[in-house]
């Protein structure tokens, strides 16, 4: 997908968008930093997963560069270790004055725990007139708003097409059956169907949660309040159960890298750019990412999981990104003054260009058919997809236990029943 095109259908899009662009703009007055703060400096703290640059390094970039009497120091931090990095920082009193993090309680990075243990600072109707609709509850504590949204992020499969075709497999597979025989015939070959960060938990956590999309959600979109309210558990869940054991079939049926309990994130970007893996569990916005480090003739598309016989293609999408000011940084207007501006419309149609993520004031008015969105914009059209689960899950333990018990599915440690049980035993502490 060219970057012109890109910029063509957002700046569109944009313009159409009067409503949300005039909201955004009521609270985006004060982006050149002419406020009464003390300080035209401040630093920002974001997760990184590859060593491409960051979109939010270039939004920053482009901030200075259009102030130029303010200064942001950044903090790239690797995703692996990120929730637990910003935490220790945090409870330190060193953290960044701009943190990214992300909706809800699942994550150790969510906002609602950190504004309740006080760390973050609330924001103003700016961020609030972002949050989607139905969404306030991850976004908000006490009816504060603490997390302005960035985007609408697919997390799903990042295929590139055009190394699919190379090895003689037209289209991505929509049966589990084709996916294990397009499996076999890409081992003979000594490639792989997908490339898996096992190592690094984000990326073992976000690949058992693409998988159960189709398998929980498609079947009980409201499994996670079925769960809060005690009448499901993991344990007794078929979907999750499905979910666990097709993530050991797939290795055992060699769908994944060699190694792929050691991976890392580089495993997942060198197979996809390289060509030896057709793709990978990543946020769509990743597409982009990769492409750059890509021939062109990758043709990267975002692709569902394939569903259980008889089962419903579902994905996951949702706003899972959120920008929160550290509550030591309160009085630092650049850095509000910033946060501010990564909601005007030219930020949004930065940060879809550099990240490839749909923007969150504009993506529901957007063309996607000739993007790498091209084949899940039927899904998200009519609705078939869930939010991050994780994002609403009731405190980080939940996802740790996810985390570390697909890695120990992959290394032979675990059992599906074990970590279902660990996973249970999480959500009721």
């Amino acid at each position: 997908m060219a970057q012109q095109r890109r910029s063509r259908v957002l700046r569109t899009t944009l313009v159409a968008a009067t409503a949300a662009t005039a909201l955004i703009l009521a609270g985006c007055s004060g982006s050149s930093n002419e406020s009464s703060g003390d300080s035209n400096s401040f630093t920002f703290t974001f997760a990184t997963s590859n060593n491409l640059k960051s979109p939010y390094q270039s939004l920053a970039d482009d901030y200075m560069a259009a102030n130029p009497d303010v200064k942001i120091t950044s903090n790239p931090t690797p995703n692996d270790k990120y929730g637990e990095t910003i935490r220790t920082q945090l409870s330190a009193g060193n953290a960044s004055d701009v943190i990214q993090t992300t909706p809800g309680s699942g994550d150790a990075r969510g906002l609602v725990p950190l504004a309740e243990a006080g760390f973050l600072a609330p924001l103003g109707d700016t961020a609030k007139n972002l949050v989607p609709k139905g969404s306030e509850s991850i976004f908000e504590y006490n009816g504060e708003v603490y997390g302005q949204p960035l985007d609408f992020t697919v997390a799903s499969i990042v295929a590139s097409m055009g190394t699919a075709g190379q090895n003689g497999i037209t289209e991505f597979p929509t049966t589990m059956d084709d996916l294990y025989a397009d499996c076999s015939t890409l081992t003979a070959a000594g490639k792989s169907m997908f490339a898996v960060a096992g190592a690094a938990g984000p990326n073992a956590g976000l690949t058992a949660q693409a998988i159960a999309a189709s398998r929980v959600y498609a079947e009980t979109p409201d499994w996670n309040q079925q769960r809060a309210d005690g009448k499901v558990t993991f344990a007794g869940t078929d979907g999750w159960k499905d979910t666990l054991q097709t993530i050991i079939d797939l290795k055992n049926g060699g769908c994944f890298q060699p190694g792929v309990e050691g991976g890392g994130f580089d495993a997942i970007t060198n197979g996809l750019a390289g060509g030896t893996s057709i793709g990978g569990f990543i946020p769509s916005g990743s597409a982009v990412e990769i492409a750059a480090a890509a021939p062109a003739e990758a043709d990267f598309k975002i692709q569902p999981f394939p569903a259980p016989d008889g089962g419903k293609q579902y994905v996951l999408a949702s706003s899972n990104y959120t920008m929160s000011l550290n509550a030591k940084s309160a009085d630092n207007s650049a850095a509000k003054d910033f946060i501010d501006w990564l909601a005007t419309p030219e930020a949004q149609q930065k940060y879809f260009e550099y990240s490839g993520e749909l923007p969150i004031s504009a993506y529901q008015d957007m063309d996607l058919s000739d993007t790498v969105y091209s084949s899940v914009v039927d899904l998200l059209t009519d609705g078939s997809y869930t939010p991050l689960p994780a994002n609403v899950w009731p405190n980080p333990s939940v996802y740790d236990a996810l985390q570390t018990g697909v890695q120990g599915l992959l290394t032979g440690q675990k059992t599906v029943d074990q970590v279902l049980a660990d996973m249970d035993s999480a959500w009721d502490a």
